[in-house]
């Protein structure tokens, strides 16, 4: 299974992307996590669809100093990363 997620809100500068990918790797996923220039982060998570659920729980909250407004889901199309990791972009 294989979702993209969109997250909005202040979410750069507060340690969003180290903490998603820690989290990633702790429930087994892989993939990438990466700002984008509208202040947005951007995630494709690879993994077994429980673990796909608990990564989407927890990117609503994220990190203490992260304000959430909004995260968008969709299926996403790419192949999971070869080497089974997760990356920070």
């Amino acid at each position: 299974m294989a979702k993209r997620l969109m997250i909005e809100g202040r979410v750069q500068g507060v340690g969003y992307r180290a903490s998603f990918a820690d989290k990633a790797v702790a429930l087994g996923l892989s993939g990438w996590v990466r700002n984008r220039q509208d202040g947005s982060v951007e995630a494709c998570v690879h993994g077994e669809a429980a673990a796909i659920e608990a990564i989407i729980l927890w990117a609503r909250q994220g990190p203490p100093a992260a304000l959430v407004r909004n995260v968008t889901i969709e299926d996403a199309t790419e192949s999971a990363p070869a080497d089974g990791t997760f990356k920070i972009f």
